[in-house]
């Protein structure tokens, strides 16, 4: 039974699990080895990346696979018996059409009553750095990655599902057409991963000048660029502490990685705002998705006394920036009062993470938390429908209010 909500409501974290072939299908011939490929290993099917074994989901065919919401209670700091992580996991259960399949999913949207989501990758947000350093492998699997995607679910599909097609920055000339091919397909968002990009020159800043054709695009066509948790250049910095390099999804959780206080977000989005991205391009939107919100915080610190100390270098104070550019998708059991004074309702966006089971088995049950912080009828519209209506409508430039 979904929870009433007396209105549809916008989803701007919701996922897919990758079909079989969804880096192999389109994949140009001659990367197959160099890309993404499935081999048997011990008796069971296992993805090779760039040639490794990859393990960045452990399991990553995805069937059987979790049950929305398992962990709800776990992510919400609640786990009084001490039990270890795989018994919360529950009974898996096969892999469900709506998983997988657009109309089953806009069946699935209609019972849960929800207007329209961002549709977002799973295993996709963890190959980028596993391919490095073969940049030309990098560009070949998201090519054909998001041709996968706009095949099986579209990037603006009966005006309800919006396939984020990703785009990696380290080739910009490739990037630029990546764009360019999903602006014609209507896409509405696109998805990358925060962090440093890796490029034939180096390690550079996303929003270096070398990258200014791709974010002129994004600027002038309104669409609105996702940065979503996944692998980053960051991950490389754990075997450093004693963990491994890799997340190796849920078991991260039981090591230093869970208390490491290195944030790829936080740090690309300070960066982004020093280097002046934002003066640049001025009608850039940006969303923070499934990364939470208190890092927000913590860059709003960090901006308050660089404004102080060397306002000459900013052409307005950097918060009033961030608010202007910037919407964040917090989690549910995030501090939500204390975000909403800070960024107000109109930067927040709602995000359920289904059918992940770190997200929550019935999205709508999201008004919840919000009214558990006095959020009022108004304000939950706000953030549960109207911000991210407005997100999936290309705003192009002299059109920006």
């Amino acid at each position: 039974m979904t929870t009433e909500l007396g209105f549809t409501y916008f989803d701007c974290d919701n996922h897919y699990y990758e079909a079989i072939d969804a880096f192999t299908r389109h994949i140009d011939p001659r990367y197959r080895k160099r890309a993404i490929q499935w081999a048997q290993v011990d008796g069971k099917q296992r993805l090779m990346v760039g040639g490794r074994i990859n393990r960045f989901i452990p399991n990553p065919t995805f069937d059987p696979v979790g049950k929305p919401g398992a962990l709800d209670e776990y992510f919400r700091g609640r786990n009084p018996h001490g039990a270890d992580l795989n018994s919360m996991f529950g009974e898996l259960e096969p892999i469900r059409p709506e998983y997988r399949d657009r109309d089953a999913r806009l069946a699935l949207m209609d019972e849960q009553g929800m207007q329209g989501c961002i549709l977002l990758p799973t295993l996709g947000v963890g190959m980028e750095q596993a391919l490095l350093p073969d940049l030309d492998a990098v560009v070949a699997t998201f090519r054909a990655f998001n041709r996968w995607m706009d095949e099986d679910w579209g990037f603006a599909y009966r005006e309800r599902i919006f396939g984020a097609p990703y785009i990696t920055l380290c080739r910009p000339d490739a990037a630029v057409r990546e764009l360019e091919w999903a602006l014609e397909r209507d896409a509405r968002f696109v998805v990358m991963i925060p962090g440093p990009v890796s490029t034939e020159v180096g390690m550079r800043a996303p929003g270096d000048p070398m990258f200014d054709d791709f974010w002129r695009l994004a600027d002038e066509s309104g669409i609105t660029v996702c940065y979503h948790s996944g692998e980053t250049y960051y991950s490389k910095f754990m075997p450093a502490w004693g963990e491994p390099d890799y997340m190796m999804s849920f078991q991260a959780l039981l090591g230093f990685r869970s208390l490491f206080s290195g944030d790829a977000l936080q740090d690309t989005f300070a960066n982004h705002l020093h280097s002046g991205l934002f003066l640049r391009f001025p009608n850039l939107r940006m969303a923070s998705i499934e990364s939470g919100s208190a890092w927000v915080f913590h860059l709003f610190e960090k901006l308050t006394k660089s404004y102080g100390q060397i306002p000459f270098i900013y052409k307005e104070d950097p918060r009033e920036t961030f608010k202007r550019h910037v919407w964040v998708s917090p989690f549910y059991e995030d501090e939500l009062d204390s975000l909403r004074k800070l960024i107000g309702e109109r930067r927040i966006i709602m995000g359920s993470d289904y059918p992940h089971v770190e997200g929550l088995a019935d999205p709508a049950t999201y008004i919840q938390d919000l009214r558990n912080f006095d959020y009022t009828p108004e304000q939950c519209r706000t953030i549960m429908r109207d911000n991210g209506i407005e997100l999936s409508i290309r705003r192009p430039v002299g059109e920006r209010s």
